[in-house]
């Protein structure tokens, strides 16, 4: 990887207000806190600005979406092309708005979100209080949480979403409603290279300190139930249909399996742990051996919720 490719598009689009950078490391955005660099790392001013550079950007260049990265591996060879990351300034907004809405940015984190839905009394957004991650994620991955024993904690993305603002590969802003997004099981319908800036909420009167009663179960939930003082990228596997993929884990004596610096939690048997010195081939690596152990001891295969992006080291390497 080289200087070359930002260079070329910071000549061909002078209007840009963004910033271009090249070789720009990417392990430090991650929660996980592994991978190589991104070929051009661009923070876009605002949606203009990211509008302008996707109509112009041309069409063989990859394009990665980064946000709070805490459900991503990002391979350890970097990822080739463009890789776009908001800045909080500009994407991390949060509005309250009339009849019980919010207005949240794609770079807002979703705890955020749920305290200022707590201080303004609009309940039914208690549910992303205990999710690690962005609006823009929580819209692409259909973000929920579950619950056994407290279901007020339950919820999931879709059951409050209003409408999208979001920009299209070609440079186009378009506007997204429930029927546009076709939400599934921790997923979506709209392309992949669609990118998500902000969202509208919609929510209901509630008491403020019953909310703030709530997030603090949903608090005492994950603590208790989930690992949340390792480096994790949460529930690495989609739950099979009629299963629970920790059971399945833990029934296949996958918690036995480690490769280098990656082992699964005993805490939870579908939290993927990073430990010093781990790499993202560690993590990937342990992550494929479960799914392999999983389908010879149940005859179920696991499907991988993290997201992996990027190229591998040796593939870097060797162009």
């Amino acid at each position: 990887m080289s200087g070359t490719l930002a260079a070329r598009l910071s000549a061909f689009m002078p209007d840009l207000r963004g910033r271009l950078l090249a070789n720009e490391p990417l392990a430090p955005f991650t929660w996980l806190r592994v991978g190589g660099p991104a070929e051009v790392l661009f923070t876009p001013a605002d949606t203009d600005d990211l509008a302008h550079f996707l109509k112009h950007l041309p069409a063989e260049i990859p394009v990665t979406m980064i946000g709070l990265a805490s459900n991503m591996i990002i391979r350890d060879g970097g990822i080739p092309g463009v890789v776009i990351r908001f800045s909080p300034r500009a994407f991390g907004q949060i509005g309250v708005e009339e009849d019980n809405r919010i207005r949240a940015g794609a770079f807002a984190a979703d705890r955020k979100v749920a305290m200022e839905a707590a201080e303004a009394g609009i309940g039914g957004l208690e549910f992303l209080f205990g999710i690690p991650g962005s609006i823009g994620g929580a819209l692409r991955m259909n973000a929920g949480t579950r619950s056994n024993t407290n279901p007020e904690i339950e919820g999931e993305t879709r059951e409050r979403f209003v409408e999208a603002t979001a920009v299209t590969r070609a440079g186009a802003i378009i506007r997204l409603t429930p029927e546009d997004m076709r939400f599934v099981y921790r997923g979506c319908g709209v392309p992949a290279d669609t990118i998500f800036t902000e969202a509208v909420f919609q929510g209901f009167a509630r008491d403020p300190d019953e909310i703030r009663a709530i997030n603090a179960r949903v608090q005492e939930h994950r603590e208790r139930d989930q690992e949340t003082k390792v480096r994790t990228a949460g529930s690495t596997f989609k739950n099979p249909p009629g299963h629970s993929s920790w059971r399945l884990i833990r029934d296949s004596g996958g918690l036995d399996l480690r490769v280098g610096q990656a082992e699964m939690s005993r805490k939870h048997a579908n939290f993927l742990i990073a430990h010093d010195g781990a790499t993202a081939a560690d993590i990937e690596g342990l992550g494929e051996a479960i799914i392999a152990l999983v389908r010879e001891k149940q005859g179920v295969t696991l499907e991988w919720e993290v997201k992996r992006v990027g190229i591998s080291a040796e593939l870097a390497r060797n162009g």
